[in-house]
């Protein structure tokens, strides 16, 4: 015996065997997705494997059956008086003529089948219940190995889940499970792979070490993507920027562009970053734009109905321009622009100079502002991309179409107070990335931050996961 479980992926066609593979290959070029039938017409197969790059199962991908009465037909006339047991049956078959033409790609499922340790046989469970959906379980069962059968797009409201359900147990198949490509349920998964483990007694060990590998996966991919996020939450909160009193109006606002562009690089750093890390192409995300939760997406940073949409208050930034002389536009929002605001510590850590030289440059920069991002733009970058990271977690690598959040709870900083070590980074310029003449990577406090604001945020996860 191998110990690698080999699982031969079967069913109607067009119902969902390749979106299958690539959900749990975590692979979204496997096969091709296509709502054309009969699109997959060789055996192609995929091996998983655990994390330290050891192969445990390989799933197989079939072609869709499409005559099962036929070959139902053919099959029983090879019964006859010699009583051939089931398997022998499928092999005099495979042997005839009719497997290598008419029943060509039906052929093709039935050897991989009686080369197979299990079978998932996948269903759409939006489709009503059809005889010729029993008559493909019936030429399963003759090549005696288990089949678990699979409900595909349960998570659609056309689903029939409680009709397949019950038209299976009178098949006599309880072990059933519910299993959506699209909408990625991770539970789902381990009850998936736990239902092969009843079926698979000689397999045991190799699909528990799968089962519990996925489990450290999932929580590594977590944590991984809220260090993602510390990160760039720590850079935007530290980023400062200072702006002489007399500047003209026409450089202050091309200054601010400069900055707020700056943000939207950094912002979609992180997008890109997240998107490798859940193994998701481009393909799945607009790198024009950056979402929302809700639907509302491709909304600027900056853009003041992206705070309205939340109901969050507009900061006070072309105010405090015009008071500092200029005539600053909108160009200013989701900033602060605060008018002798800078510490004699801040002004010395952003200039890089000496306790006592500070105190004379303080003197020589009076008028001064500084830029910052406002506490309203990063609670918003904080929604959306808690919005977005539950939505990688959500999305099965089968998926078609465009990513988006579907809602979700609201976080608890969209309109409180933002997490301490935002609060912190706000007074340690050298924490920040955005400010590259001073950011140092070594900062022992700068990574005690982050730390903690990841632990914030996965707590934060945890809680929006169990609403």
């Amino acid at each position: 015996m191998s110990a690698m479980v080999k699982v031969v992926v079967v069913g109607h066609t067009n119902t969902g065997k390749t979106s299958l593979l690539r959900t749990l290959s975590r692979d979204e070029a496997f096969g091709h997705v296509s709502d054309e039938p009969a699109t997959t017409r060789q055996v192609e197969g995929i091996q998983l494997l655990l994390s330290n790059g050891e192969p445990v199962m390989l799933l197989l991908d079939t072609p869709g059956l499409e005559d099962p009465d036929g070959v139902l037909d053919a099959l029983d006339r090879l019964a006859g008086p010699e009583r051939f047991d089931a398997p022998e049956r499928v092999r005099r078959f495979l042997d005839g003529p009719e497997a290598a033409t008419r029943y060509e790609q039906e052929a093709k499922v039935l050897r991989q089948m009686l080369d197979s340790d299990a079978a998932i046989y996948v269903i759409d469970c939006r489709e009503p219940v059809l005889g010729k959906y029993r008559e493909e379980l019936t030429i399963l069962t003759y090549c005696a190995i288990p089949v678990l059968p699979v409900l595909n797009f349960v998570a659609n409201p056309a689903s029939r889940e409680p009709e397949w359900r019950e038209q299976l147990a009178r098949l006599n198949l309880h072990a059933v499970v519910a299993f959506d490509t699209v909408v990625f349920d991770e539970a789902g998964e381990r009850r998936l792979y736990e239902k092969l483990r009843t079926l698979l007694d000689a397999y045991d060990q190799p699909l528990q070490r799968l089962i519990e590998d996925r489990r450290q996966q999932g929580e590594w991919l977590r944590r991984a993507a809220a260090e993602y996020l510390a990160e760039l939450l720590i850079d935007t909160a530290g980023c400062l920027r200072i702006i002489p009193g007399d500047l003209e109006a026409a450089k202050l606002r091309e200054m601010i562009l400069r900055n707020q562009d700056a943000v939207r690089q950094r912002e979609q750093r992180s997008v890109d970053a997240l998107l490798r890390l859940f193994r998701f192409s481009s393909s799945h995300y607009d790198h024009a734009h950056l979402p929302l939760v809700n639907g509302a997406w491709g909304m600027d940073l900056f853009n003041p109905d992206a705070l309205k949409h939340y109901g969050m208050r507009m900061g006070g930034g072309a105010a405090a321009g015009a008071a500092a002389g200029a005539a600053v536009d909108a160009a200013t929002l989701g900033v602060t622009l605060g008018l002798g605001t800078l510490t004699g510590t801040a002004v010395g850590a952003v200039l890089g100079t000496s306790l006592p030289l500070h105190r004379r440059v303080w003197g020589r920069l009076h008028g001064f502002s500084e830029w910052r991002v406002s506490d309203d733009t990063l609670r918003l970058l904080i929604v959306r991309q808690m919005a977005l990271i539950r939505a990688l977690l959500r999305r099965g690598h089968a998926a078609q179409g465009a990513l988006a959040s579907g809602g979700g709870p609201e976080s608890r900083w969209a309109r409180g107070p933002l997490p301490r070590p935002m609060r912190e980074a706000r007074l340690k310029p050298k924490w920040s990335r955005l400010n590259p003449e001073l950011f140092d990577p070594t900062r022992g406090d700068r990574q005690l931050a982050v730390q903690r604001l990841t632990e914030e945020i996965l707590a934060e996860l945890s809680e929006q996961e169990a609403n």
